[in-house]
């Protein structure tokens, strides 16, 4: 595999199977996957020689995810919306319900529990504002997009000119969302049970640790993929 020139999304992007060596190097691949492997490196004091190798140590083929970089916007955008959003939406309660009695329960011995509680439920209220912002106004734009491309109809006047501006402001989010998580990760010592765990404590932290992976492969696609497209979509109906 050859890794010059190209960011970490788009190597994600080319095999999502690299998504998990990145997250065992310590290196975002969803919400900083502009990046390219040096700068990474550079930033965090990564050992790049021991990533490369691990990357060139995959297998040829790829991964057996769902190859979605060829399929037109609009359906990766209903895509992201039926299987990521609502993944969140069916996690959400019962996770929140659970890290409420966990730091109930175990808050005296554990008390980062109190503050890993605190953190998901700004999550939980902020993705779901989200969520509300790109099903109701960035991804029925790119479905515009996709129409004008086929039906060869001018864009007409946007209300927020370019695809651009909603896209940064999904992709701050993005990265906030991240940062929650990036610090849930310290807080629990990367999903480390502690032995004196409950069934629901245990439930909790698998819980919470699938979330982030769906979270990461979600952010993934939109970043990576989805955002790119429909900007180059824009600029190749507008002529620029």
């Amino acid at each position: 595999m050859n890794f010059d020139n190209k960011t970490i999304g788009e190597i994600v992007a080319d095999d999502f199977r690299t998504a998990a060596i990145f997250k065992k190097h310590n290196v975002d691949f969803c919400c900083k996957g502009g990046r390219t492997i040096d700068e990474a490196c550079e930033k965090k004091n990564i050992d790049k020689q021991a990533l490369i190798n691990d990357l060139q140590s995959l297998p040829s083929g790829n991964s057996n995810e769902v190859d979605v970089r060829d399929w037109p916007l609009d359906l990766l955008a209903n895509y992201i919306v039926r299987i990521h959003h609502q993944y969140v939406r069916d996690k959400t309660l019962m996770l929140l319900q659970f890290l409420d009695k966990i730091a109930k329960v175990h808050g005296d011995h554990h008390p980062e529990l109190h503050e890993i509680n605190r953190i998901f439920q700004e999550s939980a209220r902020d993705l779901a504002s989200h969520f509300v912002k790109e099903e109701n106004v960035l991804f029925p734009y790119i479905e515009q997009l996709v129409r004008a491309k086929q039906s060869g109809q001018p864009l007409g006047e946007i209300p927020f000119g370019t695809v651009e501006n909603p896209v940064a402001m999904m992709m701050h989010e993005h990265s906030v969302e991240g940062d929650r998580f990036e610090e849930i990760v310290k807080l629990t010592n990367n999903y480390t049970i502690p032995a004196d765990a409950c069934n629901t404590y245990r439930v909790s932290f698998q819980m919470l640790q699938e979330f982030e992976n769906d979270l990461n492969r979600h952010i993934h696609l939109e970043n990576n993929i989805l955002f790119p497209k429909a900007i180059a979509l824009e600029k190749e109906l507008r002529g620029k």
